[in-house]
C-alpha cells in the first residue's frame, strides 16, 4: 500500500521519537498497514504479551485495544505504557463485567478459572491462568482437576476447547462483534466464486462457521498455515487487518476476506475499536507521552500471577490451536 507524503512524514516523526525516548511500539495484526509498518513488533495477543514481558524500553506503546495495553502494564509496572486512543475498547472484554463474573465464579466453588486474554485486568485478577487463542488448548490440557473448568469470556472459543480437549467446562456467555458477524450464506456464495479456495477461521467464530473451515487457528496460526499450505487461494474469517501481514508472507497467493452480514464498502469484517488508532494518534501519544495506562496495584499483583502462569507454560515452542481437515 502506498503511503501519502503526510503519512510518511508522520512515520518519520514516530521513528525519531521512538529512538529519542527509548520507546517500543507493539502492534496487533488488526491495526492499519501504516501502523504495522512503524511498529517494532506485529503479532497476536500472545506475541504482544511475550514482547511486553521481555521489553527493556522506557516506554511501551501498544497499538491495539485497551486490554492489550493493560496486559503490558501488568507485566511492566515500572515502565510507562501508552495507548493512542483509550476509547479503543473490546466488545468481548466488555461482555464480562467484573461484578457479575465474581458471582459466576462464586457459584462454582473449587473450579479453576481460565480466562481468555481478551478481558479486563479485574477479570484477569480473578483467574488462575490466562490463555490466548494460540495456546488455549495447551492451557486447558495443563489443568489437573476433576472439577469443571470455568472459562471466560468467549463462549465460541470455549465450545471449541470443549470439542478439542474433551474437558468439562462452564462457559461465560461473551462474544466478539467481529467474529459473530460472519455470514455463512455469504461465505458459501463466495466459495462458489472461488471453488479452489480453502476456508480458514479464527476460533472466536460461531460453531456453524467453524464446522465448514479447513483450518481453525489464531491470527498467527492462520498466517503460518497459509505459508506452509500448498493451496493458492484462501477465504479468511477474522478481522480483515490480518490480510496485510498475511499477504506480505505469501505475495503469490490470493487472500479473500470472509464477508460479514452487513453490506459495507469492503464486504469484510473490521473491528471498529482496533481502527480507532491512527498514525496521527500514535505520533501524538509518543510525543506527549499520554494517554498513559495505569492499573491499580492490588489488581495488578493478582493479574500478573495468572499472566505469568501462561507465559511460563508458553516458554517452550507453541503449537497453535488448530484443526486441519
Amino acid at each position: 500500500m502506498k503511503q501519502s507524503v503526510d503519512s510518511l512524514t508522520i512515520s518519520d516523526s514516530i521513528r525519531e521519537l521512538k529512538e529519542r525516548k527509548n520507546a517500543i511500539i507493539i502492534a496487533h495484526y488488526y491495526q492499519t498497514p501504516e501502523i504495522q509498518e512503524v511498529a517494532d513488533v506485529v503479532g497476536d495477543s500472545l506475541q504482544m504479551a511475550q514482547h511486553a514481558a521481555q521489553s527493556e524500553a522506557d516506554i511501551i506503546v501498544v497499538a491495539g485495544v485497551y486490554f492489550m495495553a493493560e496486559t503490558a502494564k501488568i507485566l511492566n509496572p515500572t515502565r510507562k505504557v501508552l495507548l493512542p486512543d483509550t476509547g479503543a475498547g473490546c466488545s468481548l472484554a466488555d461482555s464480562c463485567p467484573p461484578a457479575e463474573f465474581k458471582k459466576f465464579v462464586a457459584a462454582h466453588p473449587g473450579s479453576p478459572v481460565v480466562t481468555y486474554v481478551n478481558c479486563s485486568a479485574e477479570i484477569k485478577a480473578m483467574s488462575d491462568i490466562v490463555c490466548t487463542s494460540s495456546n488455549a488448548v495447551k492451557v486447558i490440557n495443563s489443568i489437573k482437576t476433576e472439577k469443571p473448568i470455568i472459562f471466560a469470556p468467549d463462549v465460541n472459543l470455549g465450545k471449541y476447547l470443549i470439542q478439542q480437549t474433551g474437558r468439562e467446562m462452564v462457559l461465560w456467555d461473551g462474544s466478539c462483534i467481529v467474529h459473530e458477524n460472519f455470514s455463512i450464506d455469504k461465505i458459501l456464495d463466495l466459495h462458489t466464486l472461488y471453488p479452489d479456495a480453502k476456508f480458514i477461521a479464527h476460533p472466536e467464530s460461531q460453531p456453524h462457521i467453524l464446522r465448514i473451515a479447513s483450518y481453525i487457528g489464531s491470527t498467527k496460526g492462520m498466517i503460518d498455515f497459509v505459508k506452509r499450505d500448498s493451496h493458492q487461494q484462501y477465504i479468511v474469517a477474522t478481522e480483515a487487518g490480518i490480510l496485510y501481514q498475511m499477504q506480505k508472507e505469501v505475495p503469490h497467493k490470493i487472500l479473500i476476506p470472509a464477508p460479514a452480514f452487513e453490506d459495507n464498502t469492503c464486504a469484510c469484517s473490521e473491528c471498529p475499536y482496533m481502527k480507532m488508532n491512527t498514525l496521527e494518534k500514535l505520533e501524538r501519544c509518543l510525543r506527549n507521552e499520554e494517554p498513559e495506562i495505569l492499573v491499580q496495584e492490588s489488581v495488578r499483583k493478582k493479574a500478573v500471577r495468572a499472566l505469568n502462569a501462561m507465559l511460563e507454560l508458553s516458554a517452550i515452542p507453541l503449537q497453535s490451536i488448530s484443526m486441519e481437515v
